[in-house]
């Protein structure tokens, strides 16, 4: 199951530096991951300091 991020994202960018699949990119006011490139492994959810992304 792939993470999303929710509207909690300040779009500091820390989440898309830290996912090894390239799945995050910036969006319209808040980041998107790519659901179907998203391995979920956690580590932008790990780097988050406003825990955006979540468990979708």
């Amino acid at each position: 199951m792939a993470y999303k991020i929710t509207d909690a994202c300040i779009s500091c960018g820390a989440c898309e530096s830290e996912c090894p699949t390239e799945a995050i990119t910036a969006g319209d006011g808040i980041y998107v991951i790519d659901a179907d490139k998203c391995i979920d492994c956690g580590a932008c959810a790990n780097s988050c300091p406003v825990d955006a992304p979540v468990e979708a």
